[in-house]
């Protein structure tokens, strides 16, 4: 059975590079460049995983898409990875606190990235 993945980043090279890096993998793969757009997907696709930018333009970052996919009765099952360059201590505690089920700090490996998404989606 294939699982729905939603990448979410508002930088194409970045979003293309995750995509190039999941092909291998069983997954149909959607793409969203901001968080307002990807709030809306993950409620009509109900993806298994997203692999979320945090610092994006526009009206939602990732952390807020994070907790509000949380919160939702319908996609809080769904596995929120965080994707960004942010790596302190108190960012890595927030998006924790928001409810995410991995944080991978740019620049990250493509096999972690694998292994991160093999790790929640097949648990």
């Amino acid at each position: 059975m294939q699982h729905k993945a939603l990448i979410v980043d508002d930088q194409p090279d970045i979003r293309k590079l995750i995509m190039l890096t999941m092909e291998s993998e069983d997954f149909e793969l959607h793409e969203a460049d901001n968080g307002v757009d990807a709030l809306h997907m993950a409620r009509n696709l109900r993806p298994a995983v997203m692999l979320l930018d945090v610092m994006m333009p526009g009206g939602l970052d990732g952390y807020q898409v994070c907790e509000e996919i949380k919160m939702d009765p319908d996609l809080r099952n769904t596995m929120v990875i965080l994707l960004t360059a942010r790596g302190q201590r108190t960012d890595i505690e927030r998006g924790q606190s928001v409810g995410c089920d991995a944080y991978l700090v740019k620049p990250f490996s493509p096999i972690e990235l694998l292994d991160t998404v093999d790790r929640l989606v097949t648990r």
